[in-house]
């Protein structure tokens, strides 16, 4: 008899501390539970207020950053900029010290990954990508104020469009890619990882400027 298919995530809620869905990505979780046992180690949730009117959407948790820390970009270089990005521009408040009791809050702004589990190298499945997109979705759908969305990176961008309705092809990701879908304003980024700043494909002028079409949407909003 045919294996039964792994339940699908509800769309009203987290997922669990040891939610089963994606087997190799709850391998892999175990597998650093063992090695590193006070790390976090588990989906990492959002972060920020939910009645925020920007989401900013992250690929996955970094292996020594948010799935140490239990709090999104926090502990690795991509926080560094995001961060100070986000505080450049009034949407957090604070300082950022790389650890989730630095007392950093967020103002008008959330973060959540499209895939809420690390990835063996930073790259979930197309599988996976697709059984955590409910959790997305829901995400979402919680932020009644919602009304701008800052994607980070092509993976994010497209399961965003997809949560929202859309097809890919609604809004090709691009660095600057800015349109409506499902309501919602989205402006794509490239990631902010060490690669991409190393390699010259995002500069911090390239990621202010996205911040700033954010800001300047949210401001020019009655």
């Amino acid at each position: 008899m045919a294996a039964s298919a792994a339940p699908s995530p509800s769309p009203t809620r987290e997922p669990g501390r040891d939610c089963p869905l994606c087997p190799r990505l709850a391998g892999f979780r175990q597998e650093w539970r063992a090695l590193e046992p006070e790390w976090h180690n588990a989906p990492v949730p959002g972060f920020g207020p939910l009645t925020a009117r920007l989401l900013i959407v992250g690929l996955a948790p970094g292996l020594r950053g948010a799935n140490r820390t239990g709090r999104p970009f926090t502990g690795d270089f991509a926080g560094d900029l995001l961060y100070s990005t986000l505080l450049a521009f009034g949407f957090a408040a604070g300082r950022y010290g790389a650890t989730p009791d630095d007392g950093l809050t967020l103002r008008d702004a959330r973060i959540v990954n499209a895939v809420r589990c690390v990835p063996p190298q930073n790259k979930p499945t197309p599988e996976e990508i697709r059984t955590c997109r409910p959790f997305l979705g829901a995400a979402i759908g919680e932020m009644s104020k919602l009304e701008v969305i800052v994607t980070l990176g092509k993976i994010a961008h497209d399961s965003t469009v997809l949560a929202l309705g859309g097809r890919a092809a609604h809004l090709k990701f691009g660095h600057g890619a800015d349109g409506v879908i499902g309501g919602r304003r989205v402006i794509a980024s490239y990631h902010c990882s060490r690669y991409n700043t190393n390699t010259g494909v995002l500069t911090p002028a390239m990621f202010h400027a996205v911040f700033a079409t954010a800001r300047a949407y949210l401001d020019a909003a009655p």
